[in-house]
C-alpha cells in the first residue's frame, strides 16, 4: 500500500511499520525529555519492524546493552512513551510498536495486521475520525482512545504463489 491512497469517498494516509526512517528522530520526542532507556527501548521498537511484547524488548535491551533490565523498568518506558504517543499498543498482539505516522495523539489509528507475515500498517484518516465522532456522539460516550486492529492478510500474503 502506497504512502497515501484515496478512493472516491475518503483519503486514507497509511504507514508500514517497515518503513526505514526513525521518526523519533525528528518529531514529537523533541518536545519529550527521553531518558537513555526510554530512547533504547523506542530504538528498538523502530527498528524491529514488527509489534514485540515487553518480554522480547528486555531480550533485545539485554543483547544490546549486555544487562538484563528488570520488567518493570520496560513498563515504566513503555507507559511513559505510551502517554506521549511515541509507541501503541497492540491488544490484540498483547506487543508495542513504535508510531510511524507522526499523527496528533487524539486523532484515531487503524492498523491493519496481517495474519500470516504479522506485518503492521497504521493508518487513519478524516472519514474514520468523523465515523467514530458521529458514532460516540450518538451514544453520548467520550472517547479516551481511537484504536481500531484489523487483521486480514496484506497485499504480499494475499498473492498466489507464482503471481
Amino acid at each position: 500500500m502506497s504512502a497515501s491512497e484515496s478512493d472516491s469517498s475518503a483519503t486514507l494516509t497509511t504507514q508500514p511499520m517497515a518503513a526505514p526512517h526513525h521518526v523519533h528522530q525528528s518529531c514529537a520526542c523533541d518536545a519529550v525529555p527521553l531518558t537513555p532507556g526510554r530512547r533504547r527501548v523506542l530504538d528498538i521498537l523502530h527498528r524491529a519492524r514488527r509489534p514485540l511484547g515487553a518480554y522480547e524488548l528486555i531480550d533485545e535491551l539485554a543483547a544490546s546493552t549486555s544487562k538484563r533490565p528488570a520488567p518493570i523498568s520496560v513498563y515504566r518506558a513503555l507507559d511513559f512513551l505510551l502517554e506521549n504517543g511515541l509507541v501503541h499498543r497492540l491488544a490484540s498482539r498483547n506487543a508495542f510498536v513504535a508510531c510511524e505516522h507522526g499523527h496528533e495523539a487524539r486523532e484515531p489509528v487503524a492498523f491493519l495486521i496481517c495474519d500470516s507475515c504479522g506485518a503492521v500498517t497504521e493508518a487513519t484518516s478524516q472519514e474514520l475520525r468523523r465515523s467514530l465522532d458521529a458514532l460516540g456522539e450518538a451514544a453520548h460516550f467520550t472517547a479516551r482512545a481511537k484504536v481500531i486492529e484489523v487483521a486480514g492478510l496484506c497485499a504480499a500474503c494475499r498473492r498466489p504463489e507464482g503471481a
